[in-house]
């Protein structure tokens, strides 16, 4: 499972995602996405922002990173089957297509 997530992950552009040491999470680096806008016309700022897009556009559950002292960061949990992981990956990649 991690090296799904990991693999995936690592395949949307402006995506950076290191291979975790342990735990069930990784923390990929979504700083590239800083200062795009949504369909909405609203500006991300940091992975709060980012994660509460991709809460709303791909229904897709993240922390943002500074819950964890990195705001170029966001957490994914992959903690759960590898189908379910594609679909959420897939998800993600498409919202981010869309911002610009």
């Amino acid at each position: 499972r991690r090296d799904k997530i990991v693999n995936e992950l690592s395949k949307i552009k402006g995506v950076k995602c290191n291979i975790p040491d342990g735990a069930f999470y990784v923390f990929p680096d979504i700083s590239y996405f800083f200062n795009k806008k949504n369909n909405n016309g609203d500006i991300i700022k940091n992975s709060y922002d980012l994660s509460m897009y991709l809460l709303n556009d791909a229904h897709v559950a993240t922390v943002a990173g500074t819950a964890f002292g990195t705001d170029e960061c966001i957490r994914i949990s992959y903690a759960t089957s590898i189908e379910i992981i594609s679909e959420a990956i897939e998800r993600i990649k498409k919202s981010l297509e869309k911002l610009s």
